[in-house]
C-alpha cells in the first residue's frame, strides 16, 4: 500500500459520502457535495502523478484508478438523473455511462488480445474527462434551473461529443481486431 493507492482508495470511499450529503436537507449541502467531487476529482489526478513521479505504480492501483474513476462518475449521474428528472439531463448521462461500459469491455478484451495499447486513453479522453468533471461540479453544486447549473448540463453535452467520438476512435483502432474471423 503507498500513498498512490491510498488516494484511489480515498476517493472510492468518498462515495458513500457524496450520496449522503448530497441528500441532506440544509443549503450547505450542495455546494459540500460539489466540494466533495472536486477532491475526489484532484485525487484521480494527482494518484496517478504520484505514482508516475515516485516510481510507485502498482497493478492494484492500474486496476482501482480506473474503477474508482467510473464508480464516482456513475454514481454523480445517478444522482443527478433523479434530481433532474428530465430526459435532457438523462440522455448525455447513459451515453456518458454507456461509453464508459463499452470501452472498458474493449480495452478487457483487447488486453487479452495483446493489444492494450491500441486503446490507450487519448488526448480526447482526457479533454472529455476534464469537461465531464466540470459539468458534474457545476451540477451537483447548484440547483437546476440556475444558471450556473444551465451551463453544466451545457458542458455535459460537450462531454457526451466528445464521449461518442472519443469512443468512435477507439472502435476504429481495435475494429481489424473485432473483425478478424476466428
Amino acid at each position: 500500500m503507498n500513498i498512490p493507492n491510498l488516494l484511489t482508495l480515498a476517493r472510492i470511499a468518498f462515495i458513500p459520502l457524496l450520496v449522503v450529503i448530497f441528500y441532506l436537507p440544509y443549503g450547505w449541502s450542495l455546494p459540500l457535495a460539489a466540494t466533495l467531487f472536486a477532491l475526489a476529482s484532484i485525487t484521480d489526478w494527482l494518484d496517478g502523478y504520484l505514482a508516475r513521479r515516485w516510481d510507485q505504480t502498482t497493478p492494484f492501483g492500474a486496476f482501482l484508478d480506473p474503477v474508482a474513476d467510473k464508480l464516482m462518475v456513475a454514481v454523480a449521474l445517478a444522482l443527478l438523473i433523479e434530481r433532474y428528472e428530465s430526459l435532457w439531463l438523462t440522455l448525455p448521462a447513459l451515453v456518458i455511462i454507456g461509453r464508459e461500459i463499452v470501452i472498458s469491455a474493449l480495452r478487457e478484451w483487447m488486453a487479452e488480445m495483446g493489444k492494450r495499447g491500441l486503446v490507450a486513453v487519448s488526448w480526447i479522453g482526457k479533454v472529455k474527462t476534464t469537461l465531464q468533471m466540470v459539468a458534474l461540479l457545476l451540477l451537483l453544486g447548484f440547483l437546476p434551473g440556475s444558471p450556473v447549473a444551465q451551463l453544466g448540463v451545457v458542458t455535459l453535452y460537450a462531454a457526451a461529443a466528445l464521449t461518442l467520438w472519443s469512443m468512435a476512435q477507439y472502435l476504429r483502432a481495435a475494429w481489424p481486431h473485432l473483425s478478424r474471423s476466428m
